[in-house]
């Protein structure tokens, strides 16, 4: 099954997972990058903000096309409890583009992820093969269970 992992990271936290996931499945992977400056106090809390007001925003263009893929694993840090605004982008942009898709988020703790995979699927209109969940402390720790665990549900 031909794989894409997709993913926006701000701290970097999602931009691990994601390489994680890529490096264990031999796939190819793609970041998202958001045109709006996210950097420091203040871009952290317009981050917030703007996932609380499930505001879209401008992404650089995206060089992997989704509909090439058997399966896209879609990576979003949580903010304010939902999936940040450039993946919000990414997959309104790319609607009707999916075969099938894995969902994964890093957070600073549960269970902010139940509301950000329930936003991604009704957003996306496809149910998750799989869903991955880590939080901060699991990330600086052992995650490796839950990887293998995703990592099964999208093969």
């Amino acid at each position: 099954m031909k794989t894409l992992v997709v993913y926006y990271s701000r701290s970097g936290n999602t931009k691990k997972v994601a390489e994680e996931i890529s490096n264990r499945i031999k796939c190819d992977i793609e970041e998202i990058i958001d045109n709006k400056n996210r950097k420091g106090i203040i871009g952290w809390l317009r981050s917030g903000r703007d996932a609380h007001s499930k505001k879209l925003t401008t992404i650089k263009e995206i060089i992997k096309d989704p509909s090439k893929y058997d399966l896209v694993a879609i990576g979003t840090p949580v903010w304010a409890g939902l999936m940040a605004p450039a993946v919000r982008t990414y997959i309104y942009e790319n609607k009707g583009k999916f075969k099938n898709v894995g969902f994964f988020c890093t957070c600073g703790s549960s269970p902010g992820d139940i509301k950000t995979f329930e936003e991604m699927e009704d957003y996306i209109g496809i149910t998750p093969l799989s869903k991955l969940s880590i939080t901060t402390k699991e990330l600086k720790t052992n995650h490796e269970d839950k990887l293998k665990g995703f990592i099964k549900g999208i093969k």
